[in-house]
């Protein structure tokens, strides 16, 4: 392709609603336009290289059994309804009515339509396994969409979805696809982490995710020096070691100013304390029920753990656990959001985390603005209803396999396997005959890979100060050709002829035949980021020698001119092998 009849508008400055790496370059490389908050148009190069993650995918996805279908992205409220999720998932569910008052939604996943697809079809233990999946558009209405691609409101996804007669074959289904996930990230090239994780309201009992490790990831993460166990933060298990309790000093709970103090840091700073000798009060809705937690002020509250835990003691499935506003905080403590403490509130349960139950004589908010109590002690100043475990794992931590310790990683979730089981396949009456005679349910599970996230994860792994670096197996194009004297004769002359003799070998070539200084092409070739870059000079081309240089490298040599194709082609093959995982 010449780059004189291309649509590649790049752009010297970054964007201004640009926060993070791969946004900056995907805008400036002339990859995306953004149309709406989160909503973006793939311009040629980017959807070119989009194709080229959906091709990885489908490879791996039929190599591994599973079959491509293609449904709607308008659902029926009927089909949500059915499974309980209409109201269940949320303002992210873009919900809308036709012109004969219908109510539908865009769809975000399809579980609840391949469910209906496959029950209308499958009722027997010998249609099964099956497993379907498609690479579709979606739309998630996110309070905050962000950092470009990687938290959009419309994106790209695969998702796939597994039918078994049973649980056991329900996990072989789930085995095999994690194994071809890692074959998918493998090749595609990342650093990465698979990952336990919660489920959130997909649902499920079981659960990965894939974890691209990068410093601008929105994701925690934790993984064992010892073992390699990874966990999601929410996730993570750590071995929780209560030290033995110490002893009051006897000292009456007295009240300091602290003018401004709101945070744990500030708080810590003022009263030269560390932050660990201090107890932060927070202040959740569970539902419409008030309940107030304690943490050591240098821990984190899990909330997944703090939600499970409410949902067996308030004896009823917590549908919403949320941080309490500051309107509501100061109705319940009478004071504002900072000061809140234990001492003297009423009428709400109080729980604390396991390692506050050792500590002493420390302090809390005092339920008045600028104020603080010390010499703080539970049962003494206040009643504690239950201590439990309900903090954030984090670096340093105990891992709760194996004893080893656990470090700390950002990451971007490219992917996500769940084992769902019957969730959707009971609510919505998905039966077949198993081998005895007896109807059940079918076992199922779900598989997602985030194909336009991937895009923007691949740039946080591989740039450098001039632009993105891409790996050849993604790469809009695989070589550019960089011809910089365009009235040179000779110098046009070999750019066509490597042009035409690259194409013919099946490489995927550009032609950047635009009049213009070298240096800015060679601003452009490294802000786009093509592989291997091929520059004819007019003195290098009178003595039979172009310029080879690799994007991912600093250095660049000379090669004849006759033997230029012969090294491209080589370089080219032995990326896309490697890529392939081929030996």
């Amino acid at each position: 392709m010449r780059l004189s009849s291309m649509f590649v508008p790049t752009r010297k400055e970054d964007p201004a609603e640009a926060e993070v790496v791969s946004h900056q370059l995907l805008v400036r490389g002339g990859y995306i336009r953004m149309l709406a908050r989160g909503i973006y148009d793939f311009l040629p190069l980017g959807w070119r290289s989009v194709r080229k993650i959906e091709q990885i995918v489908r490879e791996e996805m039929d190599r591994a059994g599973a079959q491509e279908v293609h449904m709607p992205a308008v659902q029926p409220a009927e089909l949500w309804q059915e499974s309980g999720r209409w109201v269940e998932y949320g303002a992210e569910l873009l919900r809308f009515r036709d012109r004969k008052g219908a109510e539908f939604c865009m769809g975000p996943t399809h579980e609840e339509v391949v469910t209906d697809m496959i029950r209308g079809d499958v009722k027997s233990y010998k249609q099964l396994p099956l497993n379907l999946y498609q690479i579709q558009t979606k739309f998630r209405d996110e309070t905050r969409p962000r950092f470009g691609l990687m938290r959009g409101r419309e994106f790209v996804m695969k998702d796939a979805y597994s039918f078994d007669v049973d649980e056991a074959g329900a996990l072989k289904s789930y085995d095999t696809m994690f194994d071809a996930y890692h074959r998918i990230f493998q090749r595609l090239g990342f650093e990465y982490r698979a990952v336990e994780a919660d489920t959130g309201n997909i649902g499920g009992s079981r659960s990965h995710e894939f974890q691209v490790l990068a410093e601008t990831g929105e994701d925690e993460i934790v993984s064992c020096t010892e073992c390699g166990y990874a966990a999601n933060v929410e996730k993570a298990e750590i071995r929780v070691e209560i030290a033995e309790a110490g002893e009051p000093s006897g000292s009456e709970l007295a009240t300091l100013r602290t003018p401004k103090a709101r945070t744990i840091e500030e708080v810590s700073n003022y009263l030269k304390r560390g932050p660990e000798l201090i107890v932060k009060t927070l202040v959740y809705m569970a539902d419409e029920t008030p309940v107030m937690v304690l943490m050591r002020g240098d821990h984190q509250v899990n909330e997944i753990k703090l939600k499970a835990y409410l949902n067996g003691e308030l004896q009823r499935e917590v549908q919403d656990l949320r941080l309490a506003s500051d309107s509501e905080v100061e109705e319940i403590t009478k004071a504002p959001v900072g000061f809140a403490g234990p001492v003297g509130v009423e009428g709400v349960e109080i729980f604390a985390d396991l390692a506050v139950e050792p500590m002493v004589d420390f302090i809390v908010g005092a339920n008045l603005k600028d104020k603080h109590h010390v010499n703080v002690n539970h049962g003494r100043d206040f009643e504690v209803k239950a201590f439990v475990d309900l903090r954030q794992a984090g670096a340093g931590d105990i891992c709760g396999r194996c004893g080893g310790v656990l470090e700390a990683h950002r990451g971007i979730e490219v992917g996500h396997v769940f084992f769902l089981g019957d969730k959707y396949s009971r609510a919505m009456n998905a039966n077949v005959l198993d081998e005895a005679g007896e109807h059940k349910p079918m076992q199922m599970g779900c598989y997602g890979i985030g194909v336009t996230r991937i895009l923007a994860a691949v740039i946080e792994q591989n740039h450098d100060e001039n632009g993105i670096i891409w790996p050849m197996a993604i790469a809009p194009y695989q070589v550019v050709i960089c011809p910089l004297h365009l009235k040179n004769e000779l110098v046009v002359s070999e750019s066509e002829r490597i042009y035409s003799e690259l194409k013919a070998a099946g490489i995927e070539v550009m032609l950047d035949d635009r009049d213009l200084r070298a240096g800015n092409k060679f601003k452009d070739a490294d802000l786009i980021g093509i592989p291997v870059r091929i520059t004819l000079g007019g003195r290098g081309v009178e003595n039979g020698e172009v310029e080879l240089k690799l994007r991912s490298e600093d250095e660049q040599t000379l090669v004849a001119l006759g033997d230029i194709v012969d090294r491209v082609k080589v370089l080219v093959a032995e990326a896309l092998v490697g890529a392939r995982g081929e030996r």
